[in-house]
């Protein structure tokens, strides 16, 4: 069996936001956001210590100009109903932090059984009820039914951004309710900025969790966890709960830091729940975080404690 120390860390180098999706041709998928923000990548391997010299591809280039032309982050590869499926964010200002907060999200599909052949198709943006900077969009299926978590301005909130839970119609398009499911509230949600992103969900035990990231993407990053219990309504705010403290945050020791924006996988023969994260070898000195490219994919198995909750540690542990 597979330990968890034998995973070569960082996996893949200079990827944040990475994402890795297991699919039953046995390959380990792999995304992330690409430095320059220009183009989305994806890799493939049978283990995750290959996905560093994997075989990959270019999918999908950013347009020259207008919504899909700048600061393409944090793409998500998942498999819906038989097609492919790719979520990001993308914007049309160079500016990173930017009064008019031009981020919004988008899908791209393909039909081919094999991602890296066939045609990506523009499927268009993720359109929700109030058009404002969104991004981090992630999908899961629970009861049959798809839902999306994401994160978004509330213009009528302070902050950065919350997360937000809503139906979906098909893999491109929301309908019904859209749940305000989380605001930074904590101090380590809200250092450097107001932050709730990039969440990921995954159900055990009765339960759908779904972690996310809070605070600014240095080494104050880190990462929070929500639960609902798997048979109550999942738009009904009053199902879900919040850790008061972080679950899983900066190592000095490991020299691990600003752990966040995770994906989960299992391990290669499926033993053992893997959390996928990026993580900083050090403290940003200097200039705005999101423009060095010192963030890395690891790898880290993870437990359950008697209450059916994952138990992360510490990262590098």
């Amino acid at each position: 069996m597979k330990m968890e120390g034998h995973y070569n860390n960082p996996i893949v180098l200079q990827r944040a936001d990475p994402w890795v999706y297991k699919h039953t041709d046995g390959y380990y998928y792999f995304t992330g956001s690409v430095p320059g923000y220009q183009e989305i990548e994806v890799r493939r391997a049978k283990s995750l210590n290959e996905l560093a010299d994997a075989e990959r591809h270019n999918v999908w280039q950013a347009h020259e100009t207008g919504p899909l032309s700048r600061l393409i982050w944090a793409p998500e590869i998942h498999f819906i109903r038989g097609k492919w499926y790719i979520y990001f964010a993308a914007s049309d200002n160079e500016k990173i932090r930017d009064e008019h907060h031009h981020h919004r999200m988008f899908v791209i599909e393909n039909s081919s059984p094999n991602p890296f052949e066939g045609e990506w198709v523009e499927k268009g943006q993720i359109k929700t009820q109030q058009e404002s900077f969104s991004l981090d969009g992630t999908v899961f299926t629970h009861r049959n039914e798809l839902y999306y978590v994401w994160a978004q301005l509330g213009p009528a909130i302070p902050g950065n951004s919350n997360l937000y839970l809503s139906k979906m119609e098909n893999p491109w398009t929301l309908t019904g309710k859209e749940l305000l499911l989380s605001i930074p509230e904590y101090d380590w949600e809200k250092v450097g900025f107001k932050v709730n992103e990039g969440p990921a969900a995954i159900q055990r035990n009765g339960k759908v969790f779904i972690t996310y990231s809070a605070s600014a993407t240095d080494e104050n990053y880190c990462m929070g966890l929500l639960w609902a219990d798997e048979n109550s309504d999942l738009l009904d705010g009053y199902s879900w709960q919040k850790n008061p403290v972080p679950v899983f945050e900066t190592s000095e020791e490991n020299k691990l830091f600003g752990p966040g924006h995770n994906s989960f996988t299992v391990s290669e023969d499926g033993s053992q729940d893997l959390i996928i994260y990026h993580a900083r070898p050090e403290k940003n000195h200097s200039g705005d975080p999101l423009d060095n490219p010192n963030r890395h994919a690891h790898v880290q198995a993870f437990t359950w404690d008697e209450q059916g909750f994952p138990v992360f540690g510490i990262p590098g542990e």
